[in-house]
Formats: C-alpha cells, sequence, structure tokens
C-alpha cells in the first residue's frame, strides 16, 4: 500500500519540523502507529518502513491479528480503555498498557502477572480535558494513584498518557498538554520514572511536540478514516 508509505513520510515530516521548531532533537519521539480496525497486511506494510511500534484499542483485535503479526518485529502497546475481565488477554498480547487509570485495574494486573510471573511496562492515564466522556485518573490525583500502582511490583511505571481535547481551538488543547507536562515534572521529582509522555495524534501533533510529548499516536494520517464509529474512542488516538 503505497499510500501508507507516503503517509507515514509525511507524519515523520511534521514530527521533524515540530521538534525543529521547538529545538528538540526528532529522535527523541517515537512514533506509535494506532491501528484500530486496521489490516494486519497493512499493518506490516507499515511496520516495514521502520516503524515497529503499534497501538491497539481493542483486545479482540488484538488478538485476532497477533497470529499473522508474530514473525514481524514489534512491539505493541495497549492504548484502549481496559476492562479488568480482559486482564488475563492483555498481559498475553501487549508488551505495554498506556491506560491503566484506577486501582481496581492495577490490582488485578498484578494478580495475573504474579500468576505468569512476569512484569509489564504501564501508563498512568490522565483525563488532563475534565471530560466526562474519557477515561483517565483526574490530574489532582495522579500522584496518589501513582503512589498505589508503586505498590505493585509486576507493574513497571514508564510514562504518562492523555487525549488531548478535540478542540479546533489549538490553545484549548495544548492546556491539556501542558498540564500533563506538570504532572511528569512533579512525579519526576518525586523519583517516579515517567520519561515517557504519550499524547498527541494526527491533528494536534505538533502541539504535542511543542510541549513535551515524546509518543505520537497515529492511526488517521496514516492509515485513513475507519469505515464506521463505534465508541468515543473512534474520534481519539488517531
Amino acid at each position: 500500500m503505497s499510500f501508507i508509505i507516503e503517509n507515514i513520510a509525511n507524519i515523520k515530516y511534521r514530527i521533524r519540523v515540530a521538534a525543529e521548531f521547538s529545538n528538540r532533537n526528532p529522535a527523541e519521539i517515537k512514533l506509535l502507529l494506532a491501528t484500530k480496525t486496521v489490516s494486519a497486511q497493512n499493518i506490516i506494510t507499515a511496520i516495514e518502513t521502520g516503524e515497529t511500534l503499534i497501538g491497539e484499542n481493542k483486545i479482540q483485535e488484538l488478538k485476532d491479528k497477533y497470529e499473522e503479526l508474530k514473525n514481524t518485529p514489534h512491539q505493541t502497546h495497549f492504548i484502549g480503555h481496559l476492562q479488568t475481565n480482559k486482564v488475563k488477554e492483555v498481559t498475553k498480547y501487549a508488551d505495554c498498557i498506556q491506560s491503566v487509570d484506577r486501582l481496581d485495574l492495577a490490582e488485578k494486573l498484578q494478580s495475573r502477572l504474579e500468576f505468569e510471573d512476569k512484569t509489564i511496562d504501564v501508563f498512568i492515564q490522565v483525563n488532563t480535558s475534565y471530560e466526562a466522556s474519557k477515561f483517565g485518573v483526574s490530574p489532582e490525583n495522579t500522584l496518589t494513584f501513582a503512589q498505589q500502582v508503586k505498590q505493585l511490583d509486576r507493574l513497571n511505571i514508564k510514562g504518562l498518557m492523555t487525549i488531548g481535547l478535540f478542540s479546533a481551538e489549538t490553545e484549548k488543547v495544548r492546556k491539556c498538554f501542558q498540564l500533563l507536562k506538570n504532572i511528569q515534572i512533579q512525579m519526576l521529582e518525586k523519583d517516579f520514572p515517567v520519561y515517557e509522555l504519550s499524547m498527541g495524534m494526527s491533528n494536534d501533533l505538533e502541539t504535542a511536540i511543542e510541549e513535551g510529548s515524546t509518543i505520537i499516536r497515529i492511526g488517521t494520517a496514516i492509515f485513513g478514516k475507519r469505515p464506521y464509529p463505534d465508541s468515543y474512542y473512534w474520534n481519539d488516538n488517531k
């Protein structure tokens, strides 16, 4: 699919320009391919360009594509809302979970990982837009929640994730990203190793990079518009 290769090149160019504008090294910024509803073959086409980080929103898709993708070197992050009854499956198929946002989920993950005798990298998802329709711990409770998660030795906290306000008003979106950056600074001061900031999608990646993002989640601008909506996440993790 030549359009996928071309679109990835365009996104990489946007990342490079935004990084240079912000006096940042483009190599500090990872591109995550948001692959919701994308076929395994199209994902492989994208991975073959050298972009080996993918993100899935749905456990069923994570499972369905596993066999076709397992022989193509890549890393999979789970970026959707995770239900506690899906913990067993996510620990089997994902390398990292970017959407840890409540204690019962963290404890279920801990129990499962103890059973499997393994660990997993996690990001804490923060609701920086304060929208009731979005998941994530509140900014004010992030540090307390992180302290609770830190006690669970099978979960390795690596960073923070947020979905910015879906708005054409750049400065409103920017406030979400600035808030996550400020939380990161506070947590680093308290020795939490949250070096990664997963924020920014197709419509707002430049703003996210200006505010310190290290992982940009891109779906639509690489793979095209999805064929049907099914949840609020449809408009997110683009």
